[in-house]
């Protein structure tokens, strides 16, 4: 996928080329709704948000994901790449870690 040594790049921020390569299904790109507005997902650049306005905008970040047609490879995405910030197929990096530590224990199991 899409990213560079030092840090991973979400889908939000990725030029079309690097969705087009990164995101290729069967011959199509599954453009993710993340790259429409990509501040709802990764939250503001310029500005810091308040903890009931980034709930706000996260809530609709997980509505937005949840029809959005690259949610399955963004959520396999995220499993491996640990994202830090941002929402990732309608999850936060701390939703993806518990994700993965459950995942960790069935495959010990």
């Amino acid at each position: 996928m899409a990213h560079n040594t030092n840090r991973l790049i979400h889908p939000a921020r990725m030029s079309l080329a690097e969705v087009e390569t990164a995101w290729q299904v069967d011959g199509g790109t599954p453009l993710p709704e993340c790259t429409y507005d990509p501040e709802l997902h990764t939250g503001p650049r310029l500005t810091i948000e308040s903890s009931h306005e980034r709930a706000a905008r996260e809530a609709v970040a997980r509505e937005v994901c949840a029809t959005c047609p690259a949610l399955e490879l963004c959520r396999l995405y995220a499993l491996e790449a640990r994202p830090k910030s941002g929402i990732w197929a309608g999850r936060t990096p701390a939703e993806f870690a518990e994700l993965a530590g459950e995942l960790e224990d069935l495959e010990v199991a």
